[in-house]
Protein backbone atom coordinates (compact mmCIF):
# COMPACT_ATOMS: atom_id res chain seq x y z
CA UNK A 1 0.00 0.00 0.00
CA UNK A 2 1.37 3.32 -1.20
CA UNK A 3 0.79 6.56 0.99
CA UNK A 4 -1.09 8.12 -2.10
CA UNK A 5 -3.40 5.23 -2.52
CA UNK A 6 -4.06 5.77 2.16
CA UNK A 7 -4.92 9.07 1.18
CA UNK A 8 -7.11 9.03 -0.95
CA UNK A 9 -8.99 6.56 1.19
CA UNK A 10 -8.92 9.31 3.74
CA UNK A 11 -9.65 12.00 0.91
CA UNK A 12 -12.76 10.17 0.10
CA UNK A 13 -13.74 10.10 4.08
CA UNK A 14 -13.20 13.92 4.67
CA UNK A 15 -15.40 14.10 1.45
CA UNK A 16 -18.29 12.18 2.84
CA UNK A 17 -18.30 13.50 6.32
CA UNK A 18 -18.21 17.14 4.91
CA UNK A 19 -21.48 16.48 3.26
CA UNK A 20 -23.01 14.88 6.49
CA UNK A 21 -21.94 17.93 8.08
CA UNK A 22 -23.65 20.10 5.35
CA UNK A 23 -27.07 17.58 5.68
CA UNK A 24 -27.08 18.38 10.03
CA UNK A 25 -26.34 22.35 9.32
CA UNK A 26 -29.26 22.19 7.22
CA UNK A 27 -31.69 20.40 9.44
CA UNK A 28 -30.33 22.24 12.37
CA UNK A 29 -31.50 25.79 10.41
CA UNK A 30 -34.76 24.38 8.94
CA UNK A 31 -35.96 22.93 12.44
CA UNK A 32 -38.29 25.42 12.79
CA UNK A 33 -39.63 25.82 8.58
CA UNK A 34 -43.47 24.49 9.16
CA UNK A 35 -44.22 25.19 5.16
CA UNK A 36 -41.59 24.67 2.52
CA UNK A 37 -41.82 25.01 -1.30
CA UNK A 38 -44.14 21.91 -1.34
CA UNK A 39 -46.58 23.21 1.56
CA UNK A 40 -44.89 20.76 3.72
CA UNK A 41 -42.99 21.37 6.61
CA UNK A 42 -39.01 20.82 6.16
CA UNK A 43 -38.31 16.81 7.02
CA UNK A 44 -35.21 15.55 8.17
CA UNK A 45 -32.38 14.27 5.98
CA UNK A 46 -30.28 11.62 6.20
CA UNK A 47 -26.97 10.99 4.68
CA UNK A 48 -26.21 6.96 3.80
CA UNK A 49 -22.50 5.72 3.26
CA UNK A 50 -21.37 2.93 1.45
CA UNK A 51 -17.83 1.47 1.10
CA UNK A 52 -15.91 2.29 -2.13
CA UNK A 53 -13.05 0.10 -4.15
CA UNK A 54 -10.29 2.95 -3.91
CA UNK A 55 -7.77 0.89 -5.68
CA UNK A 56 -6.19 -1.85 -6.80
CA UNK A 57 -2.33 -2.14 -5.69
CA UNK A 58 -0.35 -3.77 -8.08
CA UNK A 59 1.71 -5.66 -5.08
CA UNK A 60 -1.00 -8.06 -3.70
CA UNK A 61 -3.93 -9.84 -5.32
CA UNK A 62 -6.93 -11.04 -3.87
CA UNK A 63 -9.83 -9.39 -2.35
CA UNK A 64 -7.51 -8.18 0.83
CA UNK A 65 -5.54 -6.34 -1.93
CA UNK A 66 -8.60 -3.84 -2.29
CA UNK A 67 -8.18 -0.72 -0.43
CA UNK A 68 -11.85 0.62 0.54
CA UNK A 69 -12.96 4.14 0.91
CA UNK A 70 -16.38 5.46 1.93
CA UNK A 71 -18.46 7.64 0.33
CA UNK A 72 -22.13 9.02 0.14
CA UNK A 73 -24.30 6.36 -1.13
CA UNK A 74 -27.72 8.80 -1.30
CA UNK A 75 -29.22 11.66 1.43
CA UNK A 76 -33.05 10.72 2.00
CA UNK A 77 -35.95 12.00 3.72
CA UNK A 78 -36.83 10.43 7.28
CA UNK A 79 -40.20 9.75 6.92
CA UNK A 80 -41.07 10.10 10.75
CA UNK A 81 -43.82 12.35 11.11
CA UNK A 82 -43.38 15.66 12.59
CA UNK A 83 -44.90 16.89 15.88
CA UNK A 84 -48.16 18.52 15.94
CA UNK A 85 -48.45 21.59 18.64
CA UNK A 86 -51.27 23.53 19.27
CA UNK A 87 -50.72 27.01 18.33
CA UNK A 88 -53.75 28.94 17.09
CA UNK A 89 -51.90 32.10 16.14
CA UNK A 90 -49.67 30.26 13.85
CA UNK A 91 -49.76 31.37 10.30
CA UNK A 92 -49.42 27.54 8.87
CA UNK A 93 -52.17 26.55 11.50
CA UNK A 94 -55.20 24.18 10.47
CA UNK A 95 -58.78 24.73 11.38
CA UNK A 96 -57.83 22.90 14.76
CA UNK A 97 -55.31 25.38 15.68
CA UNK A 98 -52.88 22.75 15.65
CA UNK A 99 -49.19 23.50 13.69
CA UNK A 100 -47.27 20.19 12.38
CA UNK A 101 -43.52 20.85 13.20
CA UNK A 102 -40.36 19.55 11.49
CA UNK A 103 -39.41 16.06 12.56
CA UNK A 104 -36.09 17.43 13.41
CA UNK A 105 -34.75 16.61 16.79
CA UNK A 106 -32.15 19.23 17.84
CA UNK A 107 -30.68 16.93 20.34
CA UNK A 108 -29.84 14.39 17.73
CA UNK A 109 -28.73 16.55 15.18
CA UNK A 110 -26.58 17.82 17.75
CA UNK A 111 -25.23 14.73 18.51
CA UNK A 112 -24.37 14.11 14.74
CA UNK A 113 -22.84 17.15 14.31
CA UNK A 114 -20.62 16.60 16.71
CA UNK A 115 -19.97 12.68 15.72
CA UNK A 116 -19.23 13.93 12.18
CA UNK A 117 -16.80 16.61 13.33
CA UNK A 118 -15.01 13.56 14.84
CA UNK A 119 -14.80 11.83 12.12
CA UNK A 120 -13.42 14.76 10.13
CA UNK A 121 -11.37 15.39 12.31
CA UNK A 122 -9.55 12.10 13.08
CA UNK A 123 -9.29 11.30 9.07
CA UNK A 124 -7.56 14.79 8.83
CA UNK A 125 -5.07 13.67 11.06
CA UNK A 126 -4.25 10.47 9.88
CA UNK A 127 -3.92 13.17 6.14
CA UNK A 128 -1.42 15.33 8.44
CA UNK A 129 0.42 11.99 9.58
CA UNK A 130 0.59 10.66 6.20
CA UNK A 131 2.67 13.76 4.99
CA UNK A 132 5.22 14.10 7.63
CA UNK A 133 5.98 10.23 7.13
CA UNK A 134 6.46 11.12 3.31
CA UNK A 135 8.08 14.25 4.06
CA UNK A 136 10.38 11.88 6.90
CA UNK A 137 11.12 9.38 4.31
CA UNK A 138 12.01 11.86 1.40
CA UNK A 139 14.64 13.70 3.99
CA UNK A 140 15.87 9.77 4.92
CA UNK A 141 16.71 9.53 1.38
CA UNK A 142 18.71 12.83 1.02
Amino acid sequence: MSLISGIDVTAGALNAQKTRLDIVAQNIANAQTTRGADGLPYQRQIVSFETELARKTSQLSGPSSSLQGVRVAKISRDQTPGERIFDPQHPHADASGNVVMPNVNLAHEMVDLISATRVYEANLSVARNSRQMAMKALEIGR
